[in-house]
């Protein structure tokens, strides 16, 4: 098979992320006119523009916030997963999958239970904190710079187990953090209010711009440090902003939707296999294509569930347990 000139590679790599953004676009609509109760085209049409119509309420206050929280959410969680497998080149490395989301998860519930903070505002804070500590944590139990796959995987799925232990006991002897946080663990969109997308908007921001900045330096420390550093690229410097990084895109999308898995696993394995290893073109797409998967996840849990719902991150999960296993074993084949 010829190899292509970079030029023309690149032409066919913007010419898919346009694509994937025009799929984009058709998932927001989809999700905005479908849902757990049936509307008609009209209706949905009614609804986003006629604040007298009997749909206002459905498409106006439930369906659009929650479309909106489900881009910045999928967003955040796509980039968090490019960027961790690139630092810690592990293919299999998730913000679920290594704790980080476990960490923010316990932050909220010490926050719920034992400081009575219900608001994003007020526990965002302690969300972003949980994700840094257990971001640094797993990266520091698994080895620093000598961290394998392995490593980190064994480090994050220890972490994981203990502090969803600690959800669960908080959750158990607390029946008011029972009742607020019993939907939130399980991950989802159910709950997004025009007032939660504001308040997640600037993090995702700084997140998504800090990720996109480090796309030259993390292929750089892709080829060792020595090499990273003849190319200008400062090695402890690009692994604490992609750290950085990672913390705003989880703990902001963590305090918001819940604990939602996989997401950022499956995205950059699938961009991977259009775009190639270069980060510069894998971490725009997982920025595009994240949002797809997760607001897909959500439409097909409202539409399935008719009349409840099903929630995002259960479906999320059903769809990503095969995956990793496929991706964890083809892996292994790999190496054998």
């Amino acid at each position: 098979m010829p190899v292509r000139p970079p030029g023309e590679r690149n032409a066919l790599r913007a010419a898919g992320l346009a694509g994937a953004a025009l799929v984009l676009v058709a998932v927001l609509a989809f999700s905005v006119a479908f849902g757990a109760r049936q509307l008609s085209a009209g209706a949905v049409w009614r609804g986003v523009f006629d604040d007298g119509s009997a749909a206002w309420t459905v498409v106006r206050e439930m369906r659009l916030p929650r479309t909106l929280l489900g881009l910045l959410a999928g967003t955040a969680l796509g980039l968090a997963g490019g960027v961790m497998q690139a630092l810690t080149r592990n293919p299999l490395a998730d913000p679920g999958l290594l704790g980080i989301n476990a960490g923010a998860s316990a932050a909220v519930a010490t926050a719920t239970a034992f400081l009575g903070m219900t608001s994003f505002g007020g526990y965002v804070w302690f969300s972003l904190a949980g994700a840094a500590v257990v971001s640094a944590l797993v990266y520091a139990v698994g080895g620093g710079r000598g961290a394998t796959p392995a490593r980190l995987a064994l480090a994050g799925a220890a972490l994981n187990a203990a502090l969803y232990s600690y959800v669960s006991a908080v959750m158990l002897l607390d029946s008011d953090s029972l009742e607020k946080m019993r939907f939130w663990t399980v991950g989802s969109l159910a709950s997004a209010q025009n007032a939660t997308s504001a308040a997640v908007l600037p993090f995702v921001a700084a997140g998504l711009v800090l990720s996109l900045g480090l796309a030259r330096p993390l292929n750089a420390l892709a080829l060792g440090d020595d090499s990273a550093r003849a190319l200008g690229a400062r090695p402890g410097l690009v692994r604490t902003a992609a750290i950085v990084a990672v913390t705003l895109l989880c703990g902001a999308a963590t305090a918001a939707c819940g604990p939602i898995v996989f997401v950022g696993l499956m995205v950059p394995h699938l961009v991977r296999a259009l775009t190639g290893p270069d980060l510069r073109w894998v971490l725009p797409y997982c920025a595009v294509l994240a949002p797809v998967l997760l607001l897909g996840a959500d439409v097909l849990g409202r539409v399935l569930g008719r009349p409840g719902e099903l929630q995002a991150g259960i479906v999320t999960a059903v769809a990503g347990g095969p995956f990793f296993l496929y991706f964890a074993r083809r892996a292994r084949v790999a190496r054998t």
